[in-house]
């Protein structure tokens, strides 16, 4: 039985409108044709205000033409095209204000239409917001990359960071800084105040390293209480001077929390790439020797490597 039959023209009409997500009938040079679907507003705007425009009518301009690429690649393939993209209100011209005010993730099911359209060819364009499903997995890459406690990169992400810069440093020449710290008597804090005090302790330096670090560093936490800062496009001349000062400004932090922070410090070992390193697992041991160094001469000190 064909649906013609089965459904009144009314009746097919209710039902490209239930659809759940929109669905949308765009020519070869992207003019919208008809909108389908897509009316709950705490997921899509209403389009209908689209209808007989171009994507560049009612686009950005690399929004439009990024489109038209995909539109284009559906067309070639005859086949379907699978998109993701992501659009906030102010991308497109017209909207009403109902809807979603936030950035939007959509999967975009585009497939080529087998008759002509106002006499062009022309893609079914689906748009199913996956909004959530993009949150999770940002959510689940940062628990991969992010320390709990401190809130900086963990070691493992700090290991591929390393590794990419080693990387650009071989095939560049690109300096690349490396400061690795630990706080001194940190042991002592745990043990005369508890470990609640030790995590405040940790806590307040990851503070100090995303207030005081350029936008350009990446402080990690190693483990315990031991931290690295990357400086990429760094010489460890010009990296001495911003190790120093956030020595300077852990200790007054540190200091400023009263009994659980009096006379901690921090102390540091200073490297860089060199020429004829085989890993970036060399770096990680001069600066870890440069470290120890520093605890021998004294503490609350940073030390280049030699």
């Amino acid at each position: 039985m064909r649906d013609e039959t089965l459904f009144s023209g009314n009746q097919l009409s209710s039902l490209l409108n239930a659809l759940p997500d929109p669905a949308f009938v765009l020519t070869r040079s992207g003019r919208y044709m008809a909108i389908y679907g897509g009316i709950d507003a705490r997921y899509y705007h209403d389009g209908t205000h689209l209808i007989g425009k171009t994507v560049h009518d009612v686009l950005t301009p690399d929004k439009a033409s990024w489109f038209l690429k995909e539109l284009e690649t559906a067309l070639a393939w005859r086949a379907l095209h699978i998109v993701e993209y992501s659009l906030v209100a102010g991308d497109i011209k017209g909207l009403p204000s109902s809807g979603p005010s936030c950035r939007l993730w959509f999967e975009g099911r585009i497939q080529a239409l087998d008759f002509l359209v106002d006499g062009e060819d022309a893609v079914l364009w689906v748009a199913s917001n996956i909004t959530a499903r993009k949150e999770m997995e940002d959510q689940l890459r940062m628990l991969s990359e992010v320390d709990s406690l401190s809130g900086l990169l963990n070691r493992r992400k700090l290991m591929s960071v390393l590794a990419e810069h080693f990387d650009t440093f071989e095939r560049y020449g690109t300096p690349m800084s490396m400061l690795i710290f630990d706080i001194d008597h940190f042991k002592r804090v745990n043990d005369e105040y508890g470990h609640l005090a030790g995590d405040t302790v940790i806590r307040t330096t990851a503070d100090v390293c995303q207030r005081e670090l350029r936008s350009t560093d990446a402080p990690a936490r190693l483990g315990g209480d031991e931290f690295v800062v990357l400086m990429p496009h760094t010489t460890c001349e010009q990296a001495l001077p911003i190790a120093e000062r956030l020595r300077q400004r852990i200790a007054e932090t540190l200091q400023a929390l009263g009994k659980i922070g009096d006379s901690v410090t921090i102390s540091g070992g200073l490297a860089g790439f060199r020429a004829g390193d085989c890993s970036c697992e060399e770096v990680l041991k001069r600066g870890d020797d440069a470290l120890y160094q520093a605890k021998r001469a004294g503490r609350n000190r940073i030390v280049g490597a030699d």
